[in-house]
């Protein structure tokens, strides 16, 4: 029996697999190897992005995308994540969560039958940077040797990104504010993938020459009540167009959207020509193809 394939988080691919998801993600017509089978999303947290382009990507797969809200189903409070997990496994060819707590993603992982996927937690978004390297990939051309530079929050967003620019031969540097860093866990296991992240000093000393510039929202969903007190953690942490001019020439701009501008982002990057955001969207329902095919062992 072939064993259960689960991605809670983006280096559970190797890095064959990983360029593997790249190249079927582009693949013009894939094989319907979903037909008369159904995916289970499962959302804690409302979505616009994620479910859209699952659902697509179930879609064109041949497949039937069933969505339901946490509340729904009690996650935890009516039933066990775990016993949830079995029982959508019965029905379902996979499982897709968007949760606030990522051990129930890895509650579920354990006692699931069926490929588990992380659409978001509060640890990482690996469907998030499967996108990102193929926008990178499909701007560029390749991957390797490039430079990606994250402002802003350590968050799961940035925990994600740099692991996989690391199986891609993507160099990763990162300028958060104090108390907003990766954790050293995360810079260690990137350093071992393929090569450190480097932790700059400042916004300034992260995107000189970059090749890409990378942010995300001060309070994520969940910090609402932090918001305030981020705004003044992370003041200098804007990317706009004077930090952008460090960056390489031609450089793309990166955002996994929601974008908050006069925050994170000047209007002037998030709406200018260097931004790939719109692209990052819309690859959001490739990259899942291509995850989709590689966890189900269709592949070949």
């Amino acid at each position: 029996m072939t064993a259960v394939r689960h991605f809670l988080e983006v280096d559970d691919l190797s890095p064959g697999e990983l360029a593997a998801v790249l190249d079927l993600a582009e693949q013009p017509d894939p094989a319907p190897v979903l037909a008369g089978r159904g995916v289970a999303l499962l959302f804690e947290k409302p979505s616009l992005r994620t479910r859209n382009a699952t659902e697509m990507a179930v879609v064109q797969l041949g497949g039937h995308p069933v969505s339901l809200r946490g509340e729904e189903v009690g996650l935890d409070d009516r039933e066990p994540a775990a016993d949830i997990a079995r029982v959508l496994g019965r029905y379902h060819a996979a499982i897709g969560a968007r949760v606030f707590d990522h051990g129930r993603l890895e509650a579920m992982a354990a006692a699931a039958p069926v490929p588990v996927v992380n659409l978001l937690s509060d640890r990482s978004h690996p469907c998030q940077a499967l996108a990102d390297l193929l926008t990178l990939r499909q701007r560029w051309g390749s991957l390797a040797g490039r430079r990606v530079a994250w402002v802003g929050d350590g968050n799961n967003v940035c925990r994600s990104l740099v692991l996989a620019a690391a199986m891609a031969g993507v160099a990763a540097r990162v300028a958060t504010p104090p108390g907003f860093g990766l954790d050293g866990a995360t810079l260690a296991r990137a350093a071992v993938l393929g090569g450190p992240v480097a932790v700059a000093a400042s916004p300034e000393a992260a995107v000189e020459g970059a090749d890409a510039v990378a942010t995300d929202v001060w309070a994520s969903m969940g910090q609402e009540a932090e918001a305030a007190a981020r705004r003044r953690s992370f003041q200098g942490f804007t990317v706009d167009a004077a930090l952008m001019a460090r960056a390489a020439p031609g450089a793309a701009f990166l955002h996994c959207l929601p974008a908050h501008r006069g925050e994170e982002v000047a209007a002037e990057v998030v709406d200018g020509p260097a931004s790939e955001v719109w692209r990052q969207a819309e690859n959001r329902m490739h990259a899942m193809r291509g995850l989709l095919l590689v966890l189900l062992g269709e592949a070949g």
